[in-house]
């Protein structure tokens, strides 16, 4: 009997359905339960969904931190309830911007920016995700958060349309970011078109399109656990650390080894063990370990 696949899928969703849809068919294709996703799209949106097969998704929580970088077209003069052409058209407003009327707009937007998600959005509010609560006809007090947009790059204008690049962090919404750009520039605007193009080192360049996923192929493109966290330092340990560290034991930390908080660990021929965490009295203690299957 073969081993269940676990790993790591970086998968191209397509437009028209929901990050569920794609675990979903992930599921019947892997033929397994235990699958996830390391951050949704919206219906609207395409591009890099990364999903957790098996032991991955225990790894979730250091994909979820990732930068991410996308490409969206903002239909400007009109304000939609959901802030994303899916949404009812609320308000509409005439478009006189200059290049250097959007040159300022975009510059308040750049670097450390507090933000405030989307009404229609998955965050909860007393246990209810606001879109429940949006339907409902609820009025809900959002509180603004702190996001960082890295890089905010105009990539083509041609009114009503404005295509960006953005270089943002992890929980930053686009679409409120087209709504607030909108608003800045005295127009409105909302999301016509969105692909998110990287998540941390996963590009769309090596994205698998979900309709070509099969059961046969599906080995040639999981990832292994380790890709996940391959951001963290790399530490390695001899087969006596190792079995330690696999008992729940801490290990002496080395002088020639990573000083960093959290790092990878593997064994001394190469397999990953899983991340280990530097203790205060500077031994290396286990953190999320994968004993060999």
């Amino acid at each position: 009997m073969s081993p269940s696949p676990e790993g790591i899928l970086n998968m191209d969703k397509p437009t028209g359905i929901t990050s569920h849809d794609v675990v979903n068919r992930v599921r019947r294709v892997a033929g397994l339960r235990r699958v996830g996703h390391a951050g949704t799209l919206d219906p609207l949106a395409t591009g890099v969904l990364l999903l957790c097969l098996g032991r991955a998704t225990r790894l979730v929580e250091y994909m979820m931190g990732q930068p991410k970088t996308y490409e969206v077209v903002i239909r400007l003069g009109q304000n939609t309830d959901t802030y994303d052409a899916e949404g009812e058209v609320v308000a509409e407003r005439p478009c006189h911007i200059t290049p250097y009327d959007l040159t300022t707009a975009l510059a308040q937007f750049r670097g450390p920016i507090q933000q405030t998600p989307p009404l229609y959005s998955a965050i909860k509010k007393d246990g209810q995700p606001l879109y429940k609560l949006a339907r409902q006809g609820k009025e809900v007090e959002i509180e603004a958060r702190a996001v960082t947009i890295y890089q905010l790059e105009q990539l083509a204008f041609n009114l009503p349309l404005l295509t960006l690049r953005v270089v943002c962090s992890s929980g930053t919404y686009i679409r409120s970011l087209a709504h607030d750009l909108g608003e800045a520039l005295g127009c409105g605007g909302h999301v016509a078109a969105l692909r998110r193009t990287a998540v941390g080192h996963f590009t769309l360049d090596t994205a698998v399109p979900l309709g070509t996923l099969t059961p046969e192929n599906l080995a040639t493109h999981t990832l292994p656990l380790d890709t996940t966290v391959s951001h963290l330092p790399a530490v390695n340990f001899s087969e006596i650390e190792a079995t330690r560290l696999w008992q729940g034991q801490f290990v002496r930390h080395q002088p020639h080894q990573s000083l960093a908080n959290l790092a990878r660990a593997y064994t001394s021929d190469g397999q990953f063990m899983g991340i280990v965490i530097l203790s205060a009295t500077n031994e290396w203690q286990p953190h999320k370990m994968f004993h060999p299957a």
